[in-house]
């Protein structure tokens, strides 16, 4: 079964083929850098990460490209207000954000370009527009003229005066509301570049067009992004693209929000989740988990109620590889299962790819407690390959963790051993209510107790 991808362009699930057999070149839509990331921020990357493990997986080689918005007036306002040069703010939250993936488990992209590395590329494109009469140069500015570009709000289906929203400020120089800025004039106080109309900055909408082009050419495959980033940034980007000639993305996918309390999370509604707070009272894997186990295409309410939930369903998948590696010692990747394989070429379809994992983990408890341990290992080695795909799988996580918890580890174990010895003292003597006061104590220490035909095992209590 071939991929299947919803494309935003088309408004239709269509069958992803690439333009180059074997590769397939991407764009994602990066951070803007004036804050630190909420779990709103990241859910784009998440999705995008896990698209890149499945491509990567299904055998195709993957280019992409994650761009750093670091010039914009959000990081200027941001450094007013904090009176801090405008390239500070932005280099601590790029540091910040980098930091969120990683702790995350995002895969690195390709290519990370800087919008400040690559304005000789952003004045090359607009001159092109210029001299093609897509664009004209007003007291310095110089704005995109919507009304030469008839295919406008074609990709996200605002037409006419519904164009106008989420627009520049209107301006009185401009030809006409919709049309947009490409480049801002200087101003007091503001970092500033030398063009041919006269010195200023770039705007928002020119920089991923000049950023996609350089590093994946004048056509290519996928443009990712948020939902919220659908218009009017991606709208723009497409029409100055196509309008200078470029071709651009054949295939643009949106990621739906994270919403807190039926809102879109946002700094403007006060209602932002640090990355890096979350993960102290969750586990990033846990976190990821949550994140990546709806429909990206669905919006994601988010709650701590909600968070735990999931965690506790990981850690259900986590205890059943823990179960094994115990009885067997070692559990390998195996081979992605022909269920899981059709739900995410559809369309990405992780809650039934996720579906089939706890299935998977049911089976293979079943199998561990009738003694089947040659089944249960088929059954381990299959969910580890399809939790890989979703960044998530346990096994690898835990050689991650390892450096940091292994010798708290080692004196958990000997403490838990030294009460197993003597609850095993107590139930030999038949002293069964010592025996399960032991058991109880370790209980409420978070250590759950399993007895096996190999002895007694000690893991981490389960949340139900």
């Amino acid at each position: 079964m071939s991929l299947r991808l919803y494309n935003t362009a088309t408004r239709e699930v269509d069958t992803f083929a690439p333009l180059e057999p074997g590769h397939v070149s991407m764009y994602l839509c990066g951070a803007t850098v004036q804050a630190p990331p909420h779990v709103g921020h990241v859910r784009s990357t998440l999705v995008f990460d896990v698209l890149t493990r499945w491509l990567t997986a299904s055998g195709f080689q993957v280019t992409l490209i994650r761009n750093v918005t670091d010039i914009d007036d959000k990081i200027l306002a941001r450094g007013l207000e904090l009176n801090e040069p405008w390239w500070s703010v932005a280099m601590r939250n790029e540091r910040a954000f980098t930091l969120a993936y990683d702790v995350l488990g995002c895969i690195p992209p390709t290519y990370e370009p800087r919008a400040t590395g690559h304005i000789p590329e952003m004045i090359t494109l607009i001159q092109r527009l210029i001299d093609q009469g897509h664009a004209y140069v007003a007291q310095g500015d110089v704005y995109f003229d919507v009304s030469t570009f008839a295919d406008y709000g074609a990709l996200s289906g605002q037409r006419g005066e519904d164009t106008q929203a989420g627009i520049d400020v209107a301006a009185a120089v401009k030809s006409d509301a919709r049309d947009f800025a490409l480049w801002k004039s200087a101003k007091p106080g503001e970092p500033a570049w030398d063009t041919p109309w006269g010195p200023g900055r770039p705007g928002w909408h020119i920089e991923c067009s000049a950023m996609a082009t350089r590093y994946l050419g004048p056509v290519f495959d996928i443009h990712g992004g948020g939902m919220d980033l659908l218009f009017p940034h991606h709208e723009n980007e497409l029409a100055q693209s196509q309008a200078a000639g470029d071709a651009f993305a054949r295939w643009w996918l949106h990621n739906a929000w994270v919403t807190t309390s039926g809102e879109k999370m946002s700094k403007s509604l006060g209602n932002s989740l640090l990355v890096h707070e979350v993960v102290q009272r969750s586990r990033p894997v846990e976190l990821r988990y949550y994140l990546v186990s709806a429909h990206y295409r669905s919006l994601l309410e988010f709650s701590d109620e909600a968070l735990g939930e999931a965690g506790a369903a990981y850690r259900r998948i986590e205890g059943f590889l823990a179960r094994v590696v115990d009885r067997v010692g070692a559990v390998s990747v195996g081979e992605i299962p022909a269920g899981f394989a059709a739900a995410m070429n559809d369309d990405l379809a992780v809650p039934q790819a996720l579906a089939l994992v706890h299935d998977t983990v049911r089976a293979g408890n079943s199998d561990l407690e009738s003694g089947s341990v040659e089944a249960a290992m088929a059954q381990a080695q299959a969910v580890r390959a399809m939790m890989s795909i979703l960044g998530c799988d346990p096994l690898e996580w835990a050689v991650a963790s390892d450096t940091d918890s292994g010798a708290l580890r080692t004196v958990i174990d000997h403490l838990v051993n030294a009460a197993v010895v003597e609850r095993a003292a107590a139930r030999a003597a038949r002293d069964y209510a010592a025996a399960d006061a032991i058991r109880d104590r370790l209980a409420d220490s978070g250590i759950s107790l399993i007895d096996t035909p190999d002895g007694v095992r000690w893991s981490l209590a389960e949340s139900e």
